[in-house]
């Protein structure tokens, strides 16, 4: 028979039953295998035991005056300290029906008087060991979403610091670009022109990875007011011009639409959808901005001509970061 490990630490179980001679029995075969035992005659007793001193796993009887087994198993499970440990009942019932309603209570396995010791140990060590496994992917997964919050921290602040130089160098390049063509050569002028709106766009991605930092960590500012969302589609449309090339953008919407909106949130939206828009439109192709009313609300829609999201890409799209590939 497996011993525990002597690295390990000693699984302490707690034994419920207010059958003395059945205590004795189970805790003299727990102190074979080399887990330690305690006991409880009642129910009461058990659970001022448990709290007092939280067990790693507790075999209960059902039929105990006062509190039986259901109740006993359906309190442990209602503290949130004791709530996780495993509940395994050695009872005499036997039907279906009692069963079920131990398992309803919280409890995790059943024994049936008379057992074998061999059994009741292989129950106990199973859940034992997936009781150890839980506790260990609990630990990983708030490990790394500690590590995940020290990432998220770390690019906010590296996000947030770019963008000082990003504003200085956009303002420098906006300076040289107004400069009288006279007095610069034109090739330059258009370099100059060109690293404005790659400057202008990098900044636009800082922006937007801060919003996304702020979006999770739920401190994202909004600035909602009455305004027209036509007038906020346009002035994404004015940032856009320059990248549409031979693409033809248009808004589909005359008249002015007047909504409660955040204009700087909704126009990088805008210009993200569009900007996506333009990488799978071909040339000549048209991208339109759609602002309409509904009977719910309004919609703001950013429709191309070019070949389509593929269906699998559907659900990964919406996704952080998430993006379909090319085919």
């Amino acid at each position: 028979m497996l011993m525990p490990s002597a690295a390990a630490a000693v699984p302490n179980v707690l034994v419920v039953d207010d059958v003395p001679a059945n205590l004795r029995l189970l805790v003299g075969m727990l102190k074979e295998v080399g887990y330690r035992a305690r006991v409880a005659p009642n129910g009461i007793l058990a659970l001022q035991a448990a709290r007092n001193e939280p067990p790693d796993l507790i075999l209960l009887d059902i039929n105990m005056p006062e509190m039986n087994g259901y109740e006993v198993c359906e309190r442990l499970k209602a503290d949130e300290k004791l709530k996780e440990i495993p509940v395994i009942y050695i009872s005499a019932l036997n039907e279906t029906l009692d069963k079920v309603k131990a398992f309803e209570a919280g409890g995790v396995d059943f024994v049936t008087k008379p057992f074998q010791f061999e059994e009741v140990v292989a129950r106990i060590r199973t859940h034992l060991e997936l009781r150890r496994q839980k506790r260990e992917l609990q630990e990983s997964y708030a490990r790394l979403q500690e590590l995940e919050t020290l990432r998220d921290n770390l690019t906010h602040m590296i996000v947030h610091d770019m963008r000082a130089p990003l504003t200085a160098i956009l303002g420098t390049l906006d300076i040289i670009v107004r400069e009288p063509v006279s007095k610069m050569d034109p090739q330059l002028a258009e370099l100059a022109r060109m690293a404005g709106l790659e400057t202008k766009n990098l900044t636009e991605m800082v922006t937007q990875l801060l919003d996304i930092s702020r979006l999770e960590s739920g401190q994202m500012p909004m600035n909602i007011k009455e305004g027209d969302l036509v007038q906020t589609a346009r002035a994404a449309l004015d940032t856009l011009i320059p990248m549409a090339e031979n693409r033809r953008l248009t808004i589909a919407s005359e008249e002015p639409v007047i909504v409660a909106h955040d204009a700087d949130v909704v126009r990088r939206v805008i210009t993200n959808l569009v900007g996506n828009a333009f990488k799978f439109t071909r040339p000549n192709g048209e991208v339109k901005i759609v602002v309409s009313r509904e009977e719910r609300g309004v919609r703001v829609a950013v429709v191309d001509n070019g070949d389509g999201i593929p269906a699998k890409y559907h659900q990964k799209i919406f996704e952080k970061f998430g993006q379909a590939e090319g085919e």
